[in-house]
């Protein structure tokens, strides 16, 4: 048997990519770090540094982390910063990953935490207005998502509002894998799912231009299910309250899901997307969704860049779904605006 010698092609000439990721200490980050550090985000080829944000009595807990990421022995992982201070954590850095937040636990209603999160937001905001790189990319997944993507760029006014994210790469993950175990094929065979609005459970989950490769034929999944009434009642509310579904069997929100999916959105945001992929963005008014909130769209990425998918019909049953998360995200505004200029905030 001959042996043939494979030799990776990490560039460690090039520039590491400094990325941060907050709330360090918690579930979702112990799963997001390794997908970071071993290369599925940035590249296989790419360096990076992480820096890992966290509160000061979770800092025992990060170092733990941090053992635990020496002890991965990766490559391409060029050096960790662990800190409690936010200057530190968003000093020259390329990408964000905002995690840390309040979790959203069992009974609790959306506006208790955005209570609790507003401030959060707010100072990293203030953070990467005064350390980070104006070219930064933010993801934003720490609940609620939306509305705290929203204040966080508000407090960094030198940024390109452009440059802030909210996660409902979740919800799109959910939903394809609903459709294709549903009609028995893989999840790479179902594209174009859309998730229009907030990630809260007025989300409006749309296959209606969504295809699945169904026996060798691509055809739209309304055609593959032909079950209309179940696409806009029983799928939508599953999808909805998927997360709250979660809570109730763990006790825990969604954790190793989340970090797939915020892993998903930030490498297609900076590699490129082959397919439509849902990203809470700033509204321009595509769709007669009001401007200056953060919504789901159903967005392109090339170039670093992503641009809202346009043309798409928006009949009836449509425009009453995403009215009632526009809605919804307007009173969000509105309340964490009013709690950002609190004095003790």
């Amino acid at each position: 048997m001959k042996l043939v010698m494979i030799e990776l092609a990490i560039d460690f000439q090039s520039e590491p990519v400094r990325v941060v990721v907050t709330g360090a200490a918690g579930q979702i980050a112990y799963s997001l770090l390794y997908m970071v550090a071993k290369g599925d985000v940035f590249g296989p080829n790419q360096p990076v540094i992480l820096h890992l944000l966290d509160i000061p009595p979770m800092m025992g807990v990060v170092q733990g982390v941090v053992m635990e990421l020496s002890d991965c022995a990766l490559p391409l992982l060029r050096g960790v910063v662990p800190t409690a201070d936010p200057d530190v954590a968003f000093k020259d850095v390329d990408a964000a990953f905002l995690v840390g937040a309040m979790p959203r636990k069992e009974g609790m209603e959306r506006k208790d935490l955005l209570a609790a999160n507003v401030g959060i937001f707010k100072v990293q905001g203030q953070a990467i207005e005064r350390n980070a790189k104006r070219t930064i990319k933010v993801l934003v997944v720490g609940n609620p998502a939306n509305t705290n993507a929203l204040v966080c760029s508000k407090y960094a006014p030198s940024i390109p509002k452009e440059n802030f994210t909210a996660m409902t790469r979740l919800d799109q993950n959910r939903a394809t894998a609903h459709i294709a175990e549903r009609l028995n094929v893989s999840c790479a065979d179902v594209s174009n799912v859309i998730i229009w609005g907030n990630h809260s459970s007025t989300q409006f989950p749309d296959v209606r231009h969504a295809n699945a490769t169904v026996n060798g034929a691509k055809v739209s999944v309304s055609e593959a299910i032909k079950d209309d009434e179940y696409l806009k009642t029983q799928f939508v509310e599953k999808i909805q309250k998927r997360g709250a579904a979660v809570i109730a069997a763990r006790k825990l929100s969604s954790a190793m899901s989340a970090a797939k999916a915020a892993s998903d959105h930030m490498k297609d945001w900076w590699q490129g997307s082959a397919n439509w992929v849902s990203m809470g963005v700033i509204s321009d008014g595509s769709y007669g969704v009001p401007a200056d909130v953060v919504f789901s769209f159903p967005v392109i990425c090339s170039d670093k860049k992503w641009t809202i998918v346009q043309g798409l019909e928006i009949d009836e049953y449509a425009r009453g779904k995403l009215d009632i998360t526009a809605k919804e995200l307007i009173e969000e505004r509105e309340e964490a605006l009013a709690v950002c200029q609190d004095s003790n905030l």
